[in-house]
């Protein structure tokens, strides 16, 4: 009798202080930021595809949009939103 093993991949998931790091560093940034400079100006080494997984999520929220020249913060808060409608100017 032959006993046959099969081997699971088991899916690393970056922790939500890891996301939050790079949310954080990517607000502060306030403009398009390359990926290489994003993980230098990050407080914490993070491994590579740790950091592509979190933009990977970020972009499927709606939160960063990732170009040919880098990463940059869109997401606005509806609050802040609101903020900026009232102080807008009407055309």
């Amino acid at each position: 009798m032959k006993t046959s093993t099969k081997q699971v991949e088991v899916l690393h998931s970056p922790r939500l202080a890891t996301v939050l790091m790079v949310e954080k560093t990517l607000k502060d940034a306030g403009k398009v930021v390359k990926i290489a400079e994003l993980k230098r100006r990050l407080p914490k080494k993070v491994m590579h595809s740790t950091l592509l997984e979190i933009l990977d999520y970020l972009q499927k929220s709606g939160k960063i949009v990732i170009g040919t020249k880098g990463v940059l913060w869109v997401y606005a808060p509806k609050e802040e939103l609101d903020r900026l409608i009232k102080g807008g100017l009407e055309i």
